[in-house]
């Protein structure tokens, strides 16, 4: 099993689910600005040119984060950040899209709009990105909201994949300079929460 991962938002999503469950497998990690996943080898394991791709020893290929951390917690149940039982999994599976959508889609469409590096893969429309840098306040207003009962983690008082969803998300805004707005004391405290997490740094 082979790993091909990058300093980038989804690729972090797997990075950070490994070093949470301790799984050490073979990783490579490629430059995408610089253009490592537009050669046409890398479109072999991947047709959308994107990063992470899992490669299994029988010559599969599985990509999508989310798909390879399903995949990674069935072959390694120890450590379960996607649920223990079935109500546990349903409300990370909830909270990982409601993540997707509300906080880490908005951020990711910021920088597709914004970024040079996507001129080729999309259409750019700056103006579309400053409406989601606006709806993006407002996300994160209402996930504040949600963690005003006090719970440490989106799903409940322990990390899960949500979280990693999230630390994605932040991933993003520090890169692009999107703050969290003030006075989001519950999102705050989450934050910290997730950033004290050694493996922030990994």
């Amino acid at each position: 099993m082979k790993l091909f991962t990058a300093n980038a938002p989804n690729p972090f999503r797997v990075n950070i689910f490994l070093a949470e469950k301790g799984i050490e497998i073979d990783t490579e990690t490629l430059n995408i600005m610089g253009g490592d996943t537009l050669k046409p080898d890398f479109l072999k394991l991947n047709s959308l040119h994107e990063l992470p791709v899992l490669a299994l020893d029988d010559g599969t290929y599985l990509t999508e984060s989310i798909a390879i951390c399903r995949y990674l917690e069935a072959l390694y149940p120890d450590k379960p950040l996607m649920g223990a039982t079935p109500l546990e999994a349903a409300r990370i599976e909830m909270w990982t899209r409601r993540m997707e959508q509300q906080i880490f889609g908005p951020c990711g469409v910021i920088g597709l709009h914004l970024i040079p590096f996507f001129t080729e893969k999309i259409e750019q429309m700056p103006d579309y990105a400053e409406t989601q840098k606006r709806q993006l306040a407002r996300n994160w207003a209402w996930l504040d909201g949600e963690l005003s009962d006090g719970r440490t983690y989106l799903a409940n008082d322990s990390y899960s994949v949500a979280d990693i969803t999230g630390m994605a998300a932040l991933f993003v805004s520090s890169f692009m300079d999107l703050k969290i707005p003030d006075g989001l004391d519950h999102v705050r405290r989450w934050e910290q929460a997730v950033r004290a997490r050694p493996v922030w740094e990994s």
